[in-house]
């Protein structure tokens, strides 16, 4: 195998390594024991609502991801996670997409106008959306496969 092959295989490993998104290690498809592993004093009960997008939820109030302070929902279907959502001060906005950057890699997507700034990224059927809005004080970032941001908060 020639260096150029070598290199390019080694580079393709790595753009598939960096597009696995992730809040803290617990990924999309991953299990609520796996959550529980992560986020000791997370909170997990059945949705309130129902939704074809989850049917469950872990909360924890208190974490840290890439350094900053934050909150995080995971929402889970069938035992899996298909959803999370991870809110934290809007101030830190830039530290956070730098952080996200260098984990899931260069962003599809970057939009910023009066209403607030998006960063998107996309990966087999997977996204990733940070995103923080003109006079609110928290931010979010959201990560999500299939249709569970079209469905998970319409009431059925």
């Amino acid at each position: 195998m020639g260096r150029f092959t070598v290199s390019a295989l080694l580079l393709a490993c790595s753009l598939t390594a960096a597009a696995a998104f992730d809040v803290n290690e617990v990924a999309l498809g991953m299990s609520e024991t796996d959550i529980r592993a992560k986020f000791k004093e997370a909170n997990c009960r059945e949705l309130e609502w129902p939704s074809r997008a989850a049917d469950r939820r872990c909360d924890d109030s208190r974490v840290k991801v890439g350094g900053i302070d934050a909150s995080v929902t995971f929402y889970l279907k069938q035992g899996a996670v298909e959803g999370v959502d991870v809110r934290f001060e809007k101030g830190q906005f830039e530290r956070m997409s730098k952080f996200l950057g260098a984990r899931y890699g260069k962003p599809a997507a970057e939009k910023s106008n009066a209403l607030g700034t998006t960063v998107e990224w996309k990966a087999k059927g997977e996204r990733a959306r940070l995103s923080a809005e003109q006079g609110r004080r928290r931010a979010s970032l959201l990560v999500w496969r299939g249709v569970f941001e079209d469905e998970i908060y319409k009431v059925r």
